[in-house]
């Protein structure tokens, strides 16, 4: 009896974790890079931009007729229905402001959710990063979209443009924050400040979703609301419309991006604080970190 019953536990011990236990404990950036298909069914965001994952995402084609997608290896051009759009729309605006087109990098993985290398959002599909670089031509081969780099258009001291930044991208800047599915977009500092400079007083309301940001110096980051239909999907807060009642922008908050935060003011150290623990980044998620509706998405067909 004694033998029969150490036996059934030896058992259940060695026995693997079951599914629900041992996907809430996966890493979820190797999981979600894996799947080189998007979920089937309808079109749906679960989660934030930097915590969450997506269904029925759609494809950017690798090639349009104003646009080409760029680091294709990564398997990064998948997006809501409402992201492929806008591109397309970005794109023909980019015509009139005299680009043959535009140069798309990141919007997301085939299901979104955190991804190995890079970013820490752009996980549901409605995150998208346009390039500074006019294209000189849209038929780049595989490999030229790879080795090409973008174009940076700020000085190395991070407080003024360079001359590559010219009428053309703020035109397409402004196009972009006018478009009504964008929430914010991404630029470092200089560009705020220097569009801040140069507009003039009347309908000045769409440079609030100008947000500057480090880290954006070769191309603007766009973001669009919540779809409808989504409504799984957690909005930014405080939303830009909320920001906008507040002005634009342009106060004297934002040289704080040219003056304290590339030199940060010297504070003395407490001896006896904590120190703090370190921020886990996205690509260190597990599935339980994200939201339940997540696992779904992975599993699905």
């Amino acid at each position: 009896m004694i033998r029969a019953a150490l036996a059934a536990l030896s058992l259940v011990l060695a026995a693997p974790l079951t599914a629900p236990e041992a996907s809430a404990q996966s890493k979820a950036s190797a999981l979600f890079a894996s799947k080189p298909r998007p979920a089937r069914g309808k079109s749906e965001v679960f989660g934030f931009y930097s915590k969450g994952c997506a269904a029925g995402l759609v494809e950017l084609p690798e090639t349009g007729p104003r646009w080409q997608a760029m680091r294709l290896s990564r398997n990064r051009n998948w997006g809501h229905p409402e992201m492929i759009e806008f591109i397309e729309r970005l794109s023909a605006q980019a015509v009139k402001f005299g680009w043959p087109g535009i140069y798309v990098g990141d919007i997301s993985q085939p299901r979104g959710g955190p991804s190995p290398s890079g970013h820490s959002s752009h996980q549901t599909g409605l995150d998208v990063d346009i390039w500074y670089t006019r294209p000189s031509r849209l038929n780049l081969t595989r490999g030229e979209r790879e080795s090409l780099g973008a174009l940076i258009v700020r000085n190395n001291d991070q407080r003024t443009l360079n001359n590559k930044w010219t009428n053309a991208h703020a035109a397409l800047l402004e196009a972009a924050a006018r478009d009504p599915m964008v929430d914010r977009i991404f630029v470092t500092a200089p560009i705020k400040i220097s569009m801040c400079q140069k507009a003039t007083r009347r309908d000045k309301k769409w440079l609030q979703k100008i947000r500057p940001l480090y880290g954006h110096h070769d191309h603007f980051h766009v973001r669009l609301k919540c779809p409808r239909g989504s409504p799984d999907c957690v909005v930014q807060s405080p939303g830009v419309d909320e920001l906008s009642k507040g002005g634009d922008g342009c106060d004297e908050s934002l040289m704080w991006w040219v003056t304290d935060y590339l030199n940060p003011p010297k504070v003395k150290a407490d001896p006896n604080a904590r120190k703090a623990p370190r921020k886990r980044h996205p690509r260190d998620y597990v599935m339980a970190d994200l939201p339940r509706s997540c696992v779904g998405v992975l599993n699905s067909d």
